[in-house]
C-alpha cells in the first residue's frame, strides 16, 4: 500500500508527530514537507500533519487538504491550546471540512510549544487570541505521553497500514 506523509512544521512540533508516524506505517511510502508534497492521487492513505494559524490549520496545509479528494486520510494537528479545548476541536472540524470527500479514519491532536516571541506579540493583541490561557500548559510539548498516545491512536486508527 501506497502511503503519503505530508507535515507542516513552524516549530518542529508537528514534525515530531510526522516522524512518529512514519516510524510505524508501512515501507512504500512517501515522507516529506508541505512544501515538496505531491499530488495525492494514487496514495491508499494520506496523513496530513499541520499547525493552527487564526483557529484553523495553516495557509499551506488548508490549500492541501482541499486536494485530498476520496483518499483515505488521517489528520494530525498541534496547537498552542489544551487538546480537549474548542479551540483546538473547532480547528479540526475546520480540516475535515476542507476535505469533506475524504474518508476520514482518525485524527489526533496535542499541545505544541509556542516560541516565546510569538507568545510576546500575542499577549498584547487586544483581543488576545482564546487559546492563550493555555499556552503555559502547552510548554514541553509534545511530549513522552503526547506521543505514547499518537502511537496508541495509530496502531488502533490505521493498523491496516502498520509495516
Amino acid at each position: 500500500m501506497k502511503i503519503l506523509i505530508v507535515y507542516s512544521s513552524r516549530s518542529g512540533n508537528t514534525k515530531k508527530l510526522a516522524d512518529v508516524v512514519n516510524q510505524q506505517l508501512g515501507e512504500e511510502k512517501t515522507f516529506c514537507s508541505i512544501g515538496e508534497a505531491p499530488e495525492p492521487d494514487g496514495y491508499d492513505l494520506v496523513v496530513l500533519g499541520f499547525w493552527l494559524q487564526a483557529g484553523q490549520p495553516d495557509p499551506k496545509s488548508s490549500k492541501y487538504l482541499k486536494k485530498i479528494g476520496k483518499n483515505k486520510l488521517f489528520l494530525m494537528a498541534t496547537h498552542g491550546a489544551a487538546a480537549a479545548s474548542a479551540h483546538a476541536a473547532n480547528a479540526m472540524a475546520q480540516a475535515k471540512s476542507l476535505a469533506s470527500e475524504a474518508e476520514l479514519l482518525g485524527t489526533f491532536n496535542c499541545p505544541g510549544e509556542v516560541n516565546p516571541k510569538t507568545l510576546e506579540k500575542l499577549m498584547v493583541k487586544d483581543p488576545p487570541p482564546p487559546w492563550i490561557g493555555d499556552a503555559d500548559g502547552a510548554a514541553g510539548h509534545p511530549d513522552g505521553d503526547d506521543i505514547k498516545l499518537l502511537t496508541q491512536v495509530v496502531r488502533s486508527r490505521l493498523a491496516d497500514f502498520i509495516a
